[in-house]
């Protein structure tokens, strides 16, 4: 992403907003991420994670630096794995599913409220003038400079984006990510396990394609699709003031 922010002139000050914002979600949400893979799965009687010490937010504990580094240029990147065994649950197959679910999930919610936090500064700005409403939609008020302000939406903006990036990536039914872990829960075990005996074959498969950008085409219309729906959902507890 930041390469493409570069191709498209991006003033400096953006890319550095840009930046600021794959620092938090590298350092703040890449935790939080791992830790609801990890706290799910003590809630259902794994304490692997845990016992290793990844029940945690600290960031350091989680830093992958290859995934940080790819997040920071393409916008699609990992944080260290959290460790599970699904022999610890009482029913394996749900208890995968659930874990793996979890951290995407977190992604999604962070997405919403940054969603709430603009529609809620949007709302302030309608009331003082800055902004106006109109046919569904909210326009820049003519006269008004946003000055700042610009890169405050700007980083929202960059924080929601890139947290539906890691959600929709993670998604993907592919090993190691976690919608590979959903998908073999629906799968019978030999053939789990058959796919799973490839995972590193695959993983650098996937590695390529992240690298090369090859995965964007095919992701970024369902990340646009997930921004517009998180954007008017986040919208609606605000839409009454304007």
């Amino acid at each position: 992403m930041l390469i493409q922010l570069l191709r498209q002139g991006m003033d400096i000050t953006s890319v550095i907003i840009y930046i600021l914002s794959v620092l938090m979600i590298i350092f703040l949400i890449n935790p939080l991420h791992e830790c609801a893979h990890g706290f799910m799965a003590y809630k259902l009687g794994d304490r692997t994670a845990k016992n290793q010490g990844r029940l945690t937010l600290n960031p350091l504990a989680h830093l992958d630096y290859m995934g940080a580094i790819t997040m920071l240029i393409i916008g699609f990147g990992w944080a260290k794995p959290v460790p599970v065994n699904p022999r610890n649950f009482k029913k394996p197959r749900v208890g995968m599913l659930l874990t793996a679910l979890a951290g995407p999930v977190s992604n999604l919610l962070a997405a919403v409220l940054g969603g709430l936090i603009m529609n809620a500064i949007y709302t302030i700005m309608i009331k003082n003038g800055s902004f106006i409403y109109y046919n569904g939609s909210i326009y820049l008020n003519l006269g008004y400079e946003l000055g700042a302000m610009k890169y405050v939406f700007l980083f929202i903006e960059f924080f929601i984006i890139i947290n539906i990036s890691l959600a929709v990536f993670n998604l993907i039914p592919i090993p190691p990510l976690d919608g590979s872990k959903i998908l073999f829960s629906f799968l019978p075990p030999s053939v789990a396990f058959k796919a799973q005996r490839y995972e590193m074959y695959i993983s650098i498969v996937l590695l390529v394609l992240v690298v090369t950008g090859g995965l964007s085409n095919i992701l970024y219309p369902v990340q646009e699709w997930l921004y517009g729906l998180i954007n008017q959902l986040t919208a609606l507890p605000f839409s009454w003031a304007w």
